[in-house]
């Protein structure tokens, strides 16, 4: 499936700003955005696998968004290139996030939209 047909499956996430609607509300979402590159390819393709994410291919970048949290699994994106991604590569790879971000482990990099979630995590 080519990337034209492959984006058009996908939900886009921007919007013209007279069709934005404020709302007084949480949204629990959180998402990465990532400089166009093999390596974010591979992670969108992989990621817009699982439910309740959507990403949207932009002429230079790749957004993939998620409702509550996003779980990276290093090895099975290692697995999916063909070569190893480590927590570090991958933050490298990624130009900048929403939502907290939480290294597990070395294998687990989480993003949470649900801040009541991460406490778990924090020290």
């Amino acid at each position: 499936m080519s990337i034209a047909s492959r984006s058009a499956t996908n939900q886009n996430i921007f919007q013209k700003m007279g069709d934005l609607r404020f709302e007084q509300t949480i949204s629990h979402q959180c998402g990465v955005t990532m400089n166009d590159s093999v390596e974010a390819r591979a992670i969108a393709e992989f990621m817009g696998k699982k439910p309740n994410v959507t990403v949207t291919y932009q002429p230079a970048l790749i957004r993939i968004d998620g409702e509550g949290k996003l779980i990276f699994k290093m090895d099975e994106i290692s697995d999916i290139l063909g070569k190893e991604m480590t927590a570090e590569i991958f933050e490298v790879n990624t130009s900048t996030h929403y939502g907290r971000m939480v290294r597990i482990d070395d294998n687990t990099v989480t993003l949470f939209g649900n801040m009541d979630e991460v406490f778990e995590y924090i020290e």
